[in-house]
């Protein structure tokens, strides 16, 4: 198993999947993105509310 593994790991690889990969990394980061802006709406808006009620009580 190990020495399948590092057979295929030290195979050049063909220019076809280089850009397959760059695909992937793209729609994953695009994803990550997508994901931290909505979660940064979603708990921006929670915490904007929180704060000014809290303003309200000390003001």
């Amino acid at each position: 198993m190990t020495t399948r593994l590092l057979l295929k790991l030290q195979a050049p690889r063909d220019d076809s999947e280089r850009g397959a990969t760059a695909v992937e990394y793209g729609l994953m980061v695009a994803l990550i993105a997508a994901v931290i802006v909505g979660t940064v709406i979603l708990l921006g808006q929670g915490l904007d509310l929180k704060f000014n009620e809290i303003l309200g009580q000390i003001g």
